[in-house]
Order: structure tokens, then C-alpha cells, then sequence
């Protein structure tokens, strides 16, 4: 199974370049963050599914700042998660489905270090489980940060490893991240790069192949 978590800016850079990105990578499970919101948000999110050969399993609502796609695989459940919010803060949320009997939770962390433990503090309670599990996305905080650490201890893993992801063009920053349980084989992560990864988004993509 191949994933990839891509934070798309909420399409507002070049839409048509983000789908050559996703599509030339061929995965079978899309995490999104800052998938395009607003009264359009989640026809013009069935739109890039569809340039890209995928179905939004997981989208708008109160998955918010998130979205997870799927190819082909069978889908056992699929529901968003509201977050706890604070006026003058983005409203943010998780996508959380069992794809072909493993759990993949879609996460976009805040920029706010105590609102990003708050939030974590609910999905390690009650959202994320600890066997044939993957949790990805915009973490907004480098490995050094405590998010890492309690994901890694939760899940018994830690992240696969990779290079910088932000910014897009000549990224310094590791803020993205794949992490999976012990039970999953997880293959090696392959940051992408290049003109369309650039034109984009101002993220570059992971992508994984798990077993």
C-alpha cells in the first residue's frame, strides 16, 4: 500500500501542478491538509479526487483542515473529528478511517504549542489506536518538539525518517511527517521534490509504502 500526506494549501497555489504531483506518485491512500474550504470547499476537493484517480473517503465538515482519499481500496469506516477551537485560531479537525483493516488518522497540528499538546492529548485519549495504525500530516513543529516524542511513544515507533519538508522550494524544516505502529512494515519515505512540487504547494509531499 502506498501513502502519501500532502499539505495542499487549500489549492490556492497551482491546483493543476499539485495533481501532477500526486498522480505521478500513484498512492493508493492521499492524507491532505489545507484541503480547499469555504462553500466550494468540498465539490472543488471532489474535483482534484478526480484529476488524480481518487475518492475523498473523508472531506469538509469536521475534518476541517484535513481529508484523506482513497484508490481502489475497501474502506470499513470514515469519520472527521472536531477539535477544540478558540476564537481568532483555525478551526481544525481529523480524518480518521480504516482502510483494507489499518487506521489512518490525518492529522494538521496547530501553530500554537499549547493548543497542538491539547489536541494531542484527545486523539492519544480516545482517537488513536496503538496496533495497524498510521498517523500523518502537517505536525507544525520540528522532531525536537514534544508532538514527536508522545507519537512515537504511543504508537511504539517513531516517524519514518526523511528529509526537510518546508518550504517547498529549498525546504529546511522537517514539520511533516509519517508515523505507523511496529506491526506495519514501513518501506523507506521518499520526500518529493521538483517544479510541480513547487508550483503546488508550499509543503513538499512523503511518500511510503507500507506492508
Amino acid at each position: 500500500m502506498r501513502v502519501m500526506t500532502y499539505n495542499l494549501k487549500g489549492l490556492h497555489m497551482s491546483a493543476r501542478a499539485a495533481a501532477t504531483v500526486v498522480r505521478s506518485a500513484e498512492p493508493d491512500v492521499l492524507a491532505v491538509q489545507e484541503p480547499p474550504r469555504g462553500l466550494f470547499g468540498r465539490a472543488r476537493m471532489r474535483r482534484f479526487g478526480r484529476a488524480v484517480g481518487m475518492e475523498p473517503v473523508v472531506s469538509g465538515h469536521g475534518a476541517r483542515t484535513t481529508a484523506l482519499l482513497v484508490r481502489d481500496l475497501p474502506v470499513q469506516s470514515a469519520h472527521a473529528i472536531r477539535l477544540s477551537w478558540r476564537p481568532g485560531r483555525t478551526r481544525r479537525g481529523v480524518a480518521v478511517a480504516q482502510v483494507d483493516g489499518i487506521t489512518f488518522v490525518v492529522v494538521h497540528f496547530s501553530l500554537v504549542s499549547a493548543e497542538r499538546a491539547a489536541h494531542l492529548d484527545r486523539l492519544l485519549a480516545s482517537v488513536v489506536p496503538t496496533a495497524r495504525t498510521v498517523v500523518l500530516g502537517d505536525l507544525n513543529e520540528q522532531p525536537a518538539g514534544s508532538v514527536w516524542t508522545r507519537l512515537t511513544a504511543h504508537l511504539g515507533a517513531p516517524a519514518a525518517p526523511t528529509g526537510p519538508t518546508f518550504p517547498s522550494s529549498g525546504a529546511r524544516q522537517r514539520i511533516d511527517a509519517v508515523f505507523a505502529t511496529p506491526d506495519l512494515v514501513v518501506g523507506p519515505a521518499t520526500v518529493l521534490d521538483g517544479p510541480a512540487v513547487d508550483a503546488g504547494s508550499d509543503h513538499r509531499p512523503i511518500v511510503v509504502d507500507l506492508r
